[in-house]
């Protein structure tokens, strides 16, 4: 079942050319001229429920207007967006009660109160009888490992601690879908990993649909089945994250150490990036040859050692972003 539609949805910001300089007193005797910019320029996809999505793109692309607008907290200038059946511009109150949202830099706790006390709050905002939400705050602080720390006030506590309390607030009154923005900016590398591990759980425990926003791969690839890709506006990719690997993840970089040198001749799908007397950074196409091949030039003996990786899934995002084509 489809939990969100969006079609030819289109978002124009107007604003006033701002004279600099010896052109700032222009604006005294004409009209100011008027620069129009397509933030989010006709894009259409849907997400199922219980899909993990993952909206990308580099600063300015239009992945933030296009999260407002399927908040209601935006207007489209043009096209259809349905979330769970609503008109966000229309019908954003009603909205709220099925969405949440987690923001890495905008709290929604207040910090002189304690997280227990936030979440009693919350819950009398959506309607929430007071034993229903003692029994959810229970189930949710031990399901995110918080009944140590949520009764002591928001301020004292760590960046990763309240993250947590950030997400048990957004879940309180059971989303079908929960949008994150950022959530794990400014986290340690452990609690990264702890955060990361508690938005899987919701999605698969909760069968709650996530969509997620996030500058770090590291999110994304831990995170989300699916990518959609966004630049200038545009959609430049929409695939699951299994087939960008497949797809874009054919080169493998392999560094040799020998114990003697080795002279290598080039071939199809052989790149030699750099030698070094007796080290070797090769590059191998894997759909014009093998690893086989490349171990077939040396002797098992003379190997003294090798690694073989792959692009780096940061590489081939940025690759994305400038409309390159694959392992470009």
């Amino acid at each position: 079942m489809k939990v969100i539609e969006v079609k030819d949805l289109k978002k124009t910001f107007v604003s006033k050319k701002h004279y600099k300089g010896k052109e700032k007193w222009k604006h005294l005797f004409k009209k100011k001229e008027k620069i129009i910019k397509n933030a989010v320029d006709g894009i259409t996809f849907s997400v199922e429920e219980g899909e993990s999505v993952a909206l990308i793109g580099p600063n300015g692309a239009g992945k933030s207007t296009t999260i407002k607008m399927l908040t209601g907290i935006l207007y489209p200038t043009s096209g259809d967006i349905s979330v769970l059946g609503y008109k966000p511009q229309k019908e954003r109150v009603k909205l709220s009660y099925k969405i949440g949202a987690v923001f890495g830099q905008k709290e929604q706790l207040w910090v002189h109160l304690s997280a227990y006390d936030n979440f009693l709050f919350f819950g009398s905002i959506y309607d929430i009888p007071k034993d229903e939400m003692k029994k959810r705050i229970g189930e949710y602080a031990k399901l995110f490992e918080i009944e140590e720390i949520m009764y002591q006030p928001v301020r004292s506590m760590s960046l990763g601690q309240r993250m947590k309390c950030e997400i048990v607030a957004s879940l309180l009154h059971k989303p079908n879908i929960l949008l994150f923005d950022e959530p794990t900016i400014g986290l340690d590398p452990i609690a990264k990993d702890t955060l990361r591990g508690l938005i899987k759980k919701i999605n698969k425990e909760l069968k709650t649909t996530i969509i997620f926003t996030s500058h770090d791969v590291g999110d994304i690839e831990e995170v989300c089945k699916r990518v959609i890709i966004v630049n200038n506006g545009k959609i430049v990719l929409d695939d699951s994250m299994n087939n960008l690997k497949y797809h874009y993840l054919n080169k493998k970089i392999v560094e040799v150490k020998l114990k003697k040198e080795y002279q290598i001749v080039p071939t199809e799908g052989i790149t030699i990036l750099k030698q070094n007397g007796n080290l070797f950074k090769i590059e191998v196409d894997m759909e014009k040859s093998s690893i086989d091949e490349i171990l077939g030039i040396f002797k098992s003996e003379d190997i003294q050692d090798i690694t073989i990786s792959s692009t780096p899934l940061e590489e081939i995002i940025k690759t994305i972003y400038k409309g390159g084509e694959k392992n470009g």
